[in-house]
């Protein structure tokens, strides 16, 4: 919990929070946001078998001529085709075009003629939306986009003896038709209701069954349309010129709801529809899977944007504050649950009649997701930069990678470590050096500083530090190793053998040799990084390293001096000669015992 609330892990939640929410706002999702709904919750469904098309298709269109030189008593005659027999009689008859205005006297009214000895029919009317200011009582004006500019009804007589219902259809703004509009406030104040709802109405009371659907509609009297088909799920390829020629029975339209209208292409009544991007569906089939939804009473209500973005910003947050710094098998489980999550969540709460915004969260968790891998990548990328740089000087390459993959073995800052630690120094280095040019002198130094730190990496050391003509090292950190003492023990003795030849070149060129003098203890110390914000070494600290010190200040040329814990360590495994008490250790008690390495015990 206390990791959950540091600054910046919640300082880092709150901008992913905000930036995702704001963009949300923005509605630039809009479009992307749209169409993973449709994909998600348009599926098609049994359609209503009630529901039946006559098309007015190219059949009809190449027996009968264009459209707009068809005789209205041709709709006449096809109504009274339907109506023929009273108890085959269809429960509700949709004409799905607009009859505004007066044509051929004759024709127009014998349609109307016809239409008057039927109550089951219902006709069309359209609203002409434009824009307008207007001008509230207290002087405010506002922009009205939804203005009534015009209302196409019926002719008189048409309109005197048929029930009328709007046919109009809102795309939205990415030009997908999604929604249906209920109904529409004329500016006399009344109201009409759409073409799919007055037939639905006939179709209730035919049936003697409760006209009571009321799907959840905006300010607008516009709600969400959960389609049941595609194009083409309503048609039985039933074409107007089969009725009129009489080839189509009348048993097959009983106490059913049928919609006649246009159902080719170049009638021009077809949209792109949520349930199928990809095909057009004419007008009349986007009236049936409205009177559909009516009847089974199939209702969606679309959640507002601002409580979804409280739990989009709730969502982000917590997700940001949860994977912040984590590893990758953690992020990706996190992601995983709030992106699939939100995904099934959506889908359930459609299912129980909710439309939610499907997109929001899954896609700003892939982001959040994507953001924090790429920087934990970065930051792997420095951290082992910085650990390559910092220990690359001081142990094995074997044991940087090893760092590399265990991050979590070096605690920076320093931390208690059995250690043994080893200091070996030069004897006779000084004196040699006053005969010498200063580039003999570095040259010498160099090659026996190569030899002290040769050994000391082949054994698994960390090389701590050069001071002067001496070497510090100490083993068992950063990496735990096994048997450390021993490997100490081993480094002491491949500078010792290693030096001898070193030795007899140096005395054949310069007329002197010099010779290691050495001290190994080991036990407790603090290793870490230790220093100034500025400037700090990867060390050991403690008295296990001030006595090595002290025992390697008073081996002499040659002598390996080791402790009597060192002795304890590996009794059995190296030779040695206790030199007891005989030689006194600076800031030791008086009894400390002085052990000469003589070699190990197989040699």
């Amino acid at each position: 919990m206390k990791q959950l609330l540091q600054p910046n892990r919640i300082l880092f939640a709150l901008l992913a929070a905000v930036l995702s929410t704001a963009i949300a706002a923005s509605g630039l999702l809009y479009r992307a946001d749209n169409r993973l709904n449709d994909t998600l919750y348009q599926q098609t469904q049994a359609a209503d078998g009630n529901i039946l098309i006559i098309g007015i298709d190219a059949k009809s269109l190449e027996a009968l001529g264009p459209f707009h030189t068809w005789s209205r008593a041709k709709m006449a005659q096809a109504v009274a085709q339907l109506n023929a027999d009273p108890a085959c009689r269809p429960a509700a008859i949709g004409i799905d075009i607009l009859y505004s205005g007066t044509t051929d006297g004759a024709a127009d009214a014998a349609l109307a003629e016809s239409l008057s000895a039927y109550d089951n029919v219902v006709t069309a009317s359209a609203v002409h939306f434009s824009s307008t200011l207007v001008t509230e009582d207290d002087g405010s004006f506002y922009l009205d986009d939804y203005y009534v500019d015009r209302w196409e009804e019926p002719f008189p007589a048409l309109k005197a003896v048929t029930t009328q219902g709007h046919i109009n259809a809102m795309l939205d703004a990415d030009g997908i038709l999604r929604h249906n509009i209920h109904a529409i406030d004329l500016p006399d104040g009344t109201q009409i209701n759409s073409f799919a709802y007055e037939l639905y109405q006939k179709y209730c009371a035919h049936h003697g069954i409760p006209a009571d659907a009321q799907p959840p509609t905006d300010a607008r009297h516009r709600w969400y349309l959960p389609y049941s088909g595609k194009s083409g799920a309503y048609s039985d390829d039933f074409s107007f010129i089969d009725l009129l020629e009489g080839n189509l029975s009348p048993e097959i339209f009983a106490d059913a709801i049928v919609l006649i209208g246009p159902y080719a292409p170049g009638l021009m009544d077809h949209a792109v529809t949520a349930i199928d991007h990809a095909s057009i569906m004419y007008g009349v089939e986007y009236q049936a899977n409205v009177v559909d939804a009516l009847l089974s009473g199939n209702f969606k209500e679309e959640i507002g944007d601002l409580p979804q973005m409280a739990v989009l910003f709730t969502a982000i947050f917590l997700l940001a504050l949860l994977s912040y710094r984590q590893n990758i098998r953690i992020s990706t489980a996190l992601w995983l649950l709030f992106a699939g999550g939100s995904l099934t969540a959506a889908i359930l709460f459609y299912e129980w009649g909710f439309v939610l915004h499907s997109l929001w969260i899954p896609l700003f968790s892939t982001l959040l997701y994507v953001v924090l891998m790429a920087y934990n990548y970065l930051l792997a990328a420095q951290e082992k930069r910085q650990i390559t740089a910092t220990f690359q000087r001081y142990v094995a390459p074997e044991i940087v990678n090893e760092l590399l993959k265990n991050k979590d073995s070096l605690a920076l800052g320093g931390k208690l470590t059995e250690i043994t630690c080893l200091f070996v120094d030069m004897r006779g280095f000084t004196a040699m050096s006053e005969r010498l040019v200063p580039q003999e002198v570095v040259a010498v130094l160099n090659r026996y500083l190569e030899l002290t730190s040769r050994c000391i990496l082949q054994n698994g050391g960390t090389l701590d530090k050069f001071v002067g003509d001496a070497a510090v090292a100490f083993f068992n950190a950063p990496l735990p190793q096994a048997d450390h003492t021993y490997h100490a023990v081993k480094a002491a003795l491949d500078m010792t053998e290693g030096s001898k030849a070193l030795s007899e070149e140096l005395q054949q060129q310069f007329g002197q040799a010099v010779q290691f003098g050495i001290g190994i203890h080991c036990g407790p110390a603090i290793v870490g990084n230790i220093g100034a914000s500025m400037r700090m070494d990867y060390t050991a600290v403690g008295d296990t390293v001030n006595t090595a010190a002290r025992l390697e200040a008073n081996a002499l040329g040659g002598q390996i001096l080791i402790s009597r814990a060192v002795a304890d360590a590996l009794e059995g495994r190296i030779r040695v000669t206790s030199l007891g008490s005989s030689i006194p250790l600076k800031g030791k008690s008086a009894d400390f015992e002085v052990l000469r390495l003589e070699g190990l015990s197989e040699e």
